[in-house]
């Protein structure tokens, strides 16, 4: 439990709402916690629960469209809801301090990290100029970002997502705050990274005996840091425990819903959701291997030109991807791990022919037995039908301007021409029932679904040209856990039906033991290891695929 029972935060009896059709319509309703200092708190819940309304009523900076209606909030002992903002101007980054979810929006990206942190260190301590820069570069430090004396006058674009998240903590811990809030801090990051980021914030958390309030959905993380789990859901607390009576005994059904849609390897072969527990099991219509490699990749090397000189000549070429060779069957899940920058992503945009004209290419390729790196003009085109991708943020990937059945039609359109516009719209209706999608979805636009439905969309979007190869780029990796069940649930009824491959880029594990066939490590632009995912998983033969797996947080329910 926490080192010391000193009360840093306690809610009291909070409730967020919005003004909706002249009715107060509740996002937050009755909330009560208590974050004691040397603690981690942990807020956990699925998207829409409350628990990022929470974080951003605790900082005072909800959007206009919500308010406080009811509620104390009490940082060691002042009611902050009764603060004029010039005051809570102070408490907010210097008393208690946020980690947002995403660095990448959080940073500015116009200005040097080094005046990014000065502002924070300038407004909530005495320290000004050299002293004050002193502090700046001990803190970049202290979250370990190499050669800080120089990188403090490096922009955000300069970081990795791990770097700007270090980032982000030390501006949220340069004034050494009582209470640290940290919403989702290692969403987006691999699993070594995510493990570094964890330790660095367990080791400052005692050198400084903070309270720290984690919102998350990863219960695994969960189980590996807090001293104390409060489940919300629809805006309130379900059930509030000390973390091991939580994990080793729910008492909330929905605590044990969330258990069971939990990805592990002993769930293989049987459905995570709820609704496809319930529903029949498509039999496969074809078997991994059976018609050979849909997919053959031989000493694929890729790299980026380097440039120098006012003429912009080309001096070199910066290696991402060296000689990486695997081939891939019908029906058949390979999942392409590694830490951030290894060129998993790479991989993923060449084989797309995505980096055309930006990277230069070579190796054996072949995509149904057709040539994919040399292909040109109609052949292309051709081939394009037979591979398609769905990203990891679908927000981001969809056309915002445009509806639903539009985005849906286009591929097919610009691939399939000789397709007719009433055969499109047939198509449409068919993939939008296939993907668990109302049939008016086609009159949406994007904003109107939630991100799981989102992600349907993509995934629709990729079906509508019968790929025989979807590459899947993190395709769960920001979706809460019965979201993401839902979406495995439905991509393996999709293979068993078509018997798609598909190409698995993730750094979730978990996703990983549960859903693929065979596992390829990669580090340094080589695969280290290849092999089926009983053999990779249970027993690894390199020292990277050892590490990863020993940064893994492991959850097993029913256990402490």
């Amino acid at each position: 439990m926490a080192a010391s029972k000193d009360l840093v935060l306690d809610v009291k009896d909070l409730s967020i709402a919005i003004d909706h059709d002249e009715q107060l319509k509740f996002a937050v309703e009755q909330l009560a916690i208590s974050v004691h200092r040397g603690e981690t708190f942990a807020l956990v819940g699925e998207s829409g629960s409350g628990k990022s309304m929470t974080a951003l009523a605790l900082m005072r900076l909800l959007p206009e469209a919500l308010q406080v209606v009811q509620g104390d909030v009490l940082l060691d002992g002042q009611n902050i809801n009764a603060l004029p903002e010039m005051a809570m101007q102070q408490v907010r980054g210097g008393r208690i301090a946020m980690i947002f979810q995403e660095p990448g929006t959080s940073l500015n990206p116009v200005m040097r990290i080094g005046d990014q942190l000065l502002e924070t260190i300038e407004v909530h301590t005495n320290l000004r100029g050299k002293h004050a820069r002193d502090k700046a570069i001990h803190w970049l430090s202290r979250v370990g970002i190499p050669e800080p004396e120089i990188r403090i006058d490096h922009y955000p674009f300069q970081f990795s997502g791990g770097q700007k998240q270090r980032i982000m903590i030390a501006m949220a811990l340069a004034a050494e705050p009582d209470l640290l809030v940290a919403d989702e801090p290692t969403t987006a990051l691999d699993v070594t990274v995510q493990a570094q980021i964890l330790e660095l914030l367990a080791d400052i958390q005692k050198e400084f005996g903070m309270a720290v309030l984690m919102i998350t959905h990863d219960l695994a993380i969960v189980h590996q840091v807090a001293d104390t789990v409060a489940l919300m859901r629809h805006g309130k607390i379900v059930e509030t425990a000390p973390a091991d009576e939580f994990f080793k005994a729910p008492k909330h059904a929905y605590a044990k819903e969330l258990f069971d849609a939990i990805p592990t390897f002993d769930k293989r072969g049987r459905p995570l959701s709820a609704v496809g527990q319930l529903q029949h099991r498509v039999e496969p219509t074809t078997t991994i291997g059976q018609a050979g490699a849909v997919l053959s990749v031989k000493g694929l090397k890729v790299g980026y030109p380097i440039r120098k000189g006012w003429l912009r000549r080309l001096v070199g070429v910066a290696q991402i991807v060296d000689g990486v060779s695997f081939e891939l069957c019908a029906g058949q899940t390979l999942a392409l791990l590694g830490g951030s920058g290894c060129g998993k992503t790479t991989v993923a945009k060449t084989l797309l022919r995505l980096l055309d004209g930006t990277a230069t290419f070579s190796g054996d390729v072949k995509l149904a037995g057709e040539n994919l790196l040399s292909a040109k003009g109609a052949d292309l085109k051709r081939l394009r039908t037979k591979i398609q991708i769905v990203f990891q943020d679908p927000f981001a990937s969809l056309d915002p301007r445009m509806r639903v059945g539009e985005i849906l039609q286009e591929g097919v359109a610009a691939l399939l021409p000789e397709v007719t516009e009433s055969d499109r719209h047939d198509r449409v209706i068919r993939l939008l029932d296939r993907v668990g999608l109302p049939k008016d979805a086609a009159s949406r636009y994007p904003h109107e679904f939630s991100g799981g439905q989102r992600q349907r969309i993509a995934i629709a979007r990729a079906l509508a040209v019968e790929p025989k190869v979807l590459i899947l780029d993190e395709p769960t990796s920001a979706l809460d856990v019965s979201v993401q069940a839902q979406i495995l649930d439905l991509l393996s009824d999709l293979q068993r039906e078509s018997g798609m491959a598909y190409l698995f880029i993730t750094h979730n594990f978990g996703v990983v033991e549960y859903f693929a066939d065979d596992i390829a490590i990669m580090d340094s632009g080589q695969l280290v290891e290849v092999g089926t995912a009983e053999s990779v998983l249970h027993r690894p033969e390199h020292p990277v695929t050892k590490r990863l797996l020993e940064a893994v947080p492991r959850l097993s329910f029913g256990q402490a």
